[in-house]
């Protein structure tokens, strides 16, 4: 058994060695294409989590500038106040 030299290598490749190694391409291709949407979407998803992380922080802010400016009459728990729907 021998082994094949650098003259060998220079043979075309079998026609379904060919097919195999374009759907190869073909897959990777799609990968990478979903991989950068994926990226996009994480992106955008990290955004709106900042934002909502923003918007948590100043409506708790906000409720402890009212608890302030209502003389410290004690925190009150939401679950005690009626809904306005009644």
């Amino acid at each position: 058994m021998t082994t094949p030299s650098l003259a060998d290598s220079s043979r075309p490749a079998p026609p379904d060695t060919d097919a195999r190694l374009t759907a190869l391409e073909i897959k990777a291709s799609y990968a990478d294409d979903l991989l950068d949407h994926l990226n996009g979407v994480v992106a955008r998803q990290q955004q709106q989590i900042d934002l909502l992380v923003r918007e948590v922080a100043r409506l708790n802010r906000q409720l402890g500038e009212q608890a302030a400016a209502s003389g410290g009459a004690g925190a009150r728990d939401p679950r005690d106040e009626i809904p306005p729907h009644w």
